[in-house]
């Protein structure tokens, strides 16, 4: 009863600070380690599903010390997700966004935020949502990093695109350039997934340089936004 309770405050709270559209229902979703947040508009058994993985969130202030809380304060990517026309779509955060819990600790949004916990129970709930339908991973930030590990290592689910914004695609790489403490409790990614992808890129973005994601992936793949920073504006060509 108490993490009904609990779930339900979380739940005022995040309508507190953004409208849903009516269409998009908050599910709290619980695996092994975490219970995740989700909106999710599912309308069709058989169509894909496109699932918008958030980004790192709050996860560090302007000084670049570890956060509190790591829920996004950005909306940008959230309202990608809620004005997307697909038949079945759904908004997912990292664990410990927007729920929080006794475990969650600094370590998951920081040097853990890719562990092998964290993408076991990110893969358990999108397993749970799409069941036995086609996926569309849309993953922003560290959050392509995410979703890149959860297709390498669950086979099982089957991807149709994947499409990253912004996207982190190897850490250790990433953490010698801008010269940050490394990820040492996270799984990294040796090599892309060998399915159908594109990687939006800002010319403008700071936070992952655009010269890193043209060592990561291939050109082919590159779509180069010449005005985009880390937050976009990201002029999509999909969806």
């Amino acid at each position: 009863m108490k993490y009904f309770l609990f779930i339900f405050f979380i739940f005022l709270s995040a309508c507190a600070t953004f409208k849903t559209p009516q269409e998009f229902a908050f599910k709290p979703m619980k695996a092994k380690n975490y219970t995740l947040a989700t909106w999710q508009k599912i309308t069709d058994d058989k169509a894909p599903v496109y699932i918008f993985l958030e980004g790192d969130g709050n996860a560090f202030n302007y000084q670049g010390n570890p956060t509190k809380d790591p829920t996004p304060k950005s909306s940008f990517f959230r309202e990608l997700a809620f004005n997307n026309k697909n038949k079945n779509v759904v908004y997912l955060a990292r664990p410990c966004q927007y729920i929080k819990k006794q475990n969650c600790t600094q370590e998951n949004w920081t040097i853990a935020r890719f562990s092998p916990e964290i993408m076991a129970d990110t893969a358990l709930i999108v397993k749970q949502i799409v069941k036995d339908r086609e996926v569309v991973f849309i993953a922003y930030s560290g959050g392509a990093l995410l979703s890149g590990l959860i297709i390498k290592n669950y086979p099982e689910i089957e991807i149709k695109k994947w499409i990253t914004l912004a996207g982190l695609l190897n850490h250790k790489t990433w953490t010698e350039e801008l010269k940050l403490a490394p990820l040492t409790k996270s799984l990294d990614l040796e090599a892309l997934p060998e399915v159908e992808q594109q990687h939006y890129v800002g010319v403008k973005d700071k936070v992952i340089p655009i010269k890193l994601s043209k060592m990561w992936t291939k050109e082919e793949n590159l779509i180069i936004l010449p005005k985009a920073r880390h937050s976009g504006p990201f002029e999509l060509t999909e969806f």
